[in-house]
């Protein structure tokens, strides 16, 4: 990748970081499903406008509205709402490291369900690697009892098995412009989170949020979202996917710092534990540092586009 892809992606990170920065504040006044349909609300909202001031149209094929459809419920609406929930009972540096491995779901899902990203021994011992390190993260509450902190951190790794099988989903809107996708998706997402946050959650009976917290809502929708989705297909474009996947790294990193200097939050030293090894599962699946060292490619010849 050159300085400038790298540059980006630094900055994905951070806004993706970003996310559950901001609604780690957010749900303090709002319930999660509430917040889920704010979100993706601002996002759609924002989006059209980009569309419209940038000249695309938009296709008027009920197909491919299906197609959306699946995927807001998929990378929106099922995820947001659990990592939502999630983070009224943990940290939201806590929780965007659980959210890290995607990627090891990605490759167990992947070699079930496509034809050309099957299993390698370097991607098995990716996920090995980050599944220890899953469940360093939990702890002995993993085998305790369901309490709510393991609930929450159950929650969160249900989001990553969301978004898993969103990006296998996905795969159909390559040809799509990113921000056509991204506008179809959150828009659909809306129109699901919206009847059910007023029927579960009945935000308009409780008192109005402040300022602050709306100021954290419209931060999360348009930078963390629409922004977000915008940079992240272009950085698919032009690195590919393999490179594309450092960002899981790095946002828990930002998440981690911004939620101990403006949030109070702890982590405890087991929580950085597991997120090193979730990043040492996510080198030995990209191969390259392997390769750099001399050592045979673990993953073998790969497709990443």
């Amino acid at each position: 990748m050159t300085a400038a892809t790298w540059g980006m992606l630094m900055v994905l990170g951070l806004v993706w970081g970003g996310s559950f920065f901001f609604a780690g504040y957010a749900v303090r006044e709002i319930g999660p499903l509430t917040l889920t349909a704010l979100r993706v609300a601002t996002a759609a909202a924002a989006l059209w406008i980009w569309l419209f001031a940038t000249g695309y149209r938009v296709p008027l094929d009920a197909r491919l509205w299906g197609a959306f459809a699946v995927m807001g419920l998929l990378n929106n609406a099922i995820p947001f709402s659990l990592i939502f929930w999630g983070q009224t009972e943990i940290a939201s540096g806590l929780a965007s490291i659980l959210n890290a491995t995607t990627p090891l779901f990605t490759v167990v899902l992947a070699h079930a369900l496509t034809a050309d990203e099957k299993m390698t021994p370097g991607k098995i011992g990716g996920v090995l690697f980050g599944l220890f390190g899953v469940a360093v993260i939990m702890g002995p509450d993993a085998i305790a009892g369901l309490g709510a902190a393991f609930l929450a951190q159950a929650a969160i790794l249900g989001a990553a098995l969301s978004y898993a099988f969103a990006g296998i989903f996905g795969r159909r809107f390559k040809e799509r412009p990113p921000a056509v996708t991204a506008c179809g998706q959150v828009t659909m997402s809306s129109l699901m989170m919206a009847p059910v946050a007023f029927l579960v959650e009945n935000p308009f009976a409780g008192a109005m949020p402040g300022p602050m917290t709306w100021a954290a809502i419209v931060a999360l929708g348009t930078v963390s979202t629409a922004f977000a989705y915008i940079l992240y297909f272009h950085i698919l474009k032009v690195a590919g996917a393999t490179n594309v996947l450092v960002v899981t790294f790095l946002v828990p990193v930002s998440a981690i710092i911004l939620g101990v200097l403006f949030l109070g939050e702890m982590l405890l030293a087991r929580h950085l534990t597991g997120m090193a090894l979730i990043g040492v599962g996510l080198v030995v699946m990209d191969g390259r540092l392997t390769r750099r060292f001399g050592l045979a490619n673990p993953m073998g010849r790969q497709k990443t586009e």
